[in-house]
């Protein structure tokens, strides 16, 4: 955006073209023409007269003194205040503002140390050109910022130098606020939130509590990725071929107690929401894909020999039910101990051994089908015959019901699985083409007409599909069912630099020891710690502020280097022991609600005020990148429709309108990066050339959501751009007004 009011000493604020001259010419009023109030505050910021003769011999546009002092203007003069919606008058009457609103929002960044590269202000920018568009056009605009500010950065930091990650985050976004505040960003800085905060935390763990008391934080045994060099738990994503991305330590899959967000029991929610939006359809597509609604049947499948035990199985295929000839179970599925037989038990206990350091993205990914025959068999819910039962890495335990009716013939990955083990393949569903003959060599997975299939030969896929499936309902085995690819949210971290979360247990001790007597903080203290009674913190004793430790490494224990600082951990209440959780929110918890906080961060009273949440949501405008067009919108969609349910906003979405920006890439055309050495610092480009510049070059590289290169030799053009137009008013404000200008200009 160029700022014309900045481009010359005496004035300069509206620029109009006079038509009836025949040579070309601006007009430019100047500030005799202003009111008096703009008057004023333009004179208070007049530039040295012979700075100025200098710049104009010099023929460029001044940034390093226009820039500044307009900064400095704003910021002295609250130009970017968020105006208020409501007014209370002496008698008690509200008025409210007659302008439209329009919230514009950055998704805002986590201050890391390496600061700003010049791909971040692209975003920004975007945002910045529309708030000041709309307070032009009469619109009451809030445009906030804050800081993304806990995150394993910096608390790897910590680890390594011993330095607080308090302080290293501290550091860092000062340094994001300078570099923002440089690039001339129109940010109510007053609305500044970060997420470290402690009245930030305590209203994040109040909304926990709103989840919890709702049933929708519970405990669960999680099979997870535990890297014990890390200490932590790794998203599927973080784990390769075994081994943690970062830093290529080995990984384990354990059981582990977790805090868990039922997000499933919005799935339908969070799919019906999404009409309406004015978002990118990528992105509304990965929503949807990720919810993966999936309307199919159950079906159930007896185990031979173990009475009242079944596997239960869901398909959207039902009608090639008659083709089964296995079933596969993911390798950690409950009942593989039970149906192995004791001349498999050694193949089965490695294969799941082996299995157990694989991701669930590594395994699903790997074009290897791999698997064991467990020596147990199923027996089929409409022939009754005996079919195999084996494990596979391919099935997870976290998907679906963590087993699968095997149907080769009309499955590929089936298909494969069966001609590497040998394992039968059953023709159910022909061509409707007549005279069509299906090739043997591969599965056939169109949808057809029934064959081999009994009372169901000649049914089209659909009307085998419904009669299958209400076959199975009159015998009880089985039935219309409604699935998501979507899993409830794992929300436990085993780390330090994260919210703590709002919940202590009751701790027992032997029978007959008197609690008053002993101390759990001592090591020779026999003591259990009740799980299974979580008790929720009082609200009003929030925030459950973090444990001053110097130690910040997890070690190796899976209850998080918390379980360590005994003395936060245990205390007594009522005479009673009670101990803390020491698992602490993902990074995620900050990010879901921090919208709602810009309406009202100094309110120590609520996390928001409903007159804010009515005058100022959903959001006009949200930027960010695509990266997060899936768990992030979900999760901060998920807790607003939560918070919608119970009463606290009036608006079942958060963001109206999404764009992303398209990634900027180094001159060599690949992503940014210390390690490749393309990282192009804005303050350069705002010592060589001003903000200014930046900002104009960032707008014309191409389209907003296009990827696109660096390249520090086109800001150039930029700059010949402003320096023109700087020239063309400065000659109008010394020519009396008239600019004469070249066909070019």
């Amino acid at each position: 955006v160029v700022r014309t009011a900045t481009a010359s000493s005496s004035a300069a604020s509206r620029i109009t073209r006079q038509r009836p001259r025949s040579h070309h010419a601006f007009i430019v009023h100047t500030s005799s023409s202003l009111p008096s109030t703009t008057r004023r505050s333009m004179s208070e910021t007049t530039i040295d007269s012979s700075s100025s003769a200098a710049t104009q011999e010099k023929g460029g546009y001044p940034f390093a003194e226009v820039e500044p002092k307009w900064q400095e203007y704003w910021k002295r003069h609250e130009t970017f205040k968020t105006p208020k919606r409501r007014i209370k008058k002496e008698d008690g009457t509200v008025v409210k503002s007659d302008k439209k609103k329009k919230y514009v929002l950055d998704m805002f960044p986590y201050p890391s140390g390496a600061g700003l590269h010049v791909g971040h202000p692209e975003g920004y920018t975007a945002s910045d050109v529309m708030s000041r568009y709309w307070r032009m056009t009469n619109h009451d605009v809030l445009h906030p910022i804050g800081w993304d500010s806990f995150g394993l950065p910096a608390e790897q930091f910590a680890i390594n130098t011993g330095t607080h990650p308090e302080v290293t985050t501290a550091k860092n976004i000062a340094n994001f606020k300078r570099q923002l505040q440089m690039l001339g960003f129109s940010y109510d800085w007053d609305k500044e939130v970060a997420t470290t905060d402690v009245n930030y935390v305590k209203w994040t763990q109040w909304i926990f509590l709103q989840l919890y008391k709702k049933g929708l934080a519970t405990q669960s045994e999680v099979s997870v990725n535990w890297c014990p060099a890390l200490g932590t738990v790794l998203a599927n994503e973080e784990v390769i071929n075994g081994l943690s991305e970062r830093g290529d330590h080995p990984v384990v899959r354990l059981p582990l107690r977790q805090w868990v967000l039922k997000i499933t029991e919005y799935a339908d929610r969070l799919e019906q929401g999404l009409e309406g939006l004015d978002w990118p359809s990528g992105t509304m597509t990965a929503q949807e894909q990720w919810i993966g609604k999936s309307e199919g049947t159950e079906i159930e499948f007896k185990v031979d020999g173990l009475d009242g035990e079944k596997v239960t199985v869901f398909t959207t295929r039902a009608d090639t039910l008659f083709g089964v000839t296995y079933v596969t179970l993911a390798p950690e599925h409950p009942l593989v101990s039970a149906i192995t037989t004791p001349e498999q038990k050694e193949a089965v206990d490695a294969y799941v051994a082996t299995t157990s350091s694989r991701s669930d993205l590594d395994r699903t990914s790997s074009k290897e089908k791999t698997g064991v025959f467990t020596g147990g068999y199923a027996i089929h819910p409409l022939t009754n015959e005996k079919v195999p039962i084996w494990i596979g890495d391919y099935v997870l335990g976290s998907y679906g019901t963590g087993a699968v009716m095997a149907v080769p013939a009309h499955d590929e990955r089936d298909f494969e699985f069966a001609e590497k083990f040998g394992l039968g393949v059953k023709w159910v569903v022909d061509s409707k083409e007549e005279g069509e003959e299906l090739s043997k060599e591969q599965a056939f997975t169109e949808h057809g007409v029934s064959v081999n299939s009994g009372d169901f030969d000649g049914l089209t896929t659909a009307e085998a599909k419904k009669a299958i499936t209400a076959k199975l309902a009159e015998i009880s085995a089985g039935g219309p069912k409604i699935t998501y690819k979507l899993r409830d949210w794992v929300f436990s971290r085993q780390r330090y630099w994260g919210e703590p979360i709002p919940i202590y247990f009751p701790v027992d001790f032997p029978e007959g020891v008197d609690p008053t007597t002993v101390d759990p903080k001592d090591e020779e203290c026999d003591h259990t710690i009740r799980f299974d009674q979580p008790i929720p913190v009082d609200e009003a004793d929030l925030p459950l502020k973090l444990p001053e430790m110097e130690n910040f490494s997890p070690g190796d224990d899976p209850a998080g280097c918390l379980a360590r600082a005994k003395d936060w951990r245990y205390f007594q209440k009522d005479g009673k022991w009670f101990a803390r959780e020491t698992n602490t929110m993902p990074q995620w918890a900050g990010s879901c609600w921090y919208y709602f906080r810009f309406l009202d961060p100094k309110n120590d009273a609520a996390a928001f005020s409903p007159e804010l949440d009515e005058d100022w949501m959903p959001v006009d405008l949200y930027v960010g990148g695509a990266e997060h067009a899936v768990l992030h919108l979900l999760y901060a969609r998920f807790w607003h429709q939560v918070l919608f349910d119970l009463g606290y906003t009036k608006h079942p979405e958060p963001f109206q309108k999404l764009v992303h920006q398209g990634m900027i890439l180094g001159s060599d055309g690949e992503k940014m990066s210390k390690s490749r050495g393309n990282v192009v610092n804005p303050d350069d480009v705002v010592d060589a050339h001003g903000a200014d510049a930046l900002r104009l070059y960032e707008m014309f590289m191409g389209p907003l959501e296009a990827v696109k290169p660096w390249q520090t030799s086109q800001v150039a053009g930029v700059v010949r751009f402003q320096n023109k137009l700087y020239n063309v008013v400065q000659s109008a404000v010394t020519n009396g007004g008239v600019a004469e200008m070249d066909d070019e200009t």
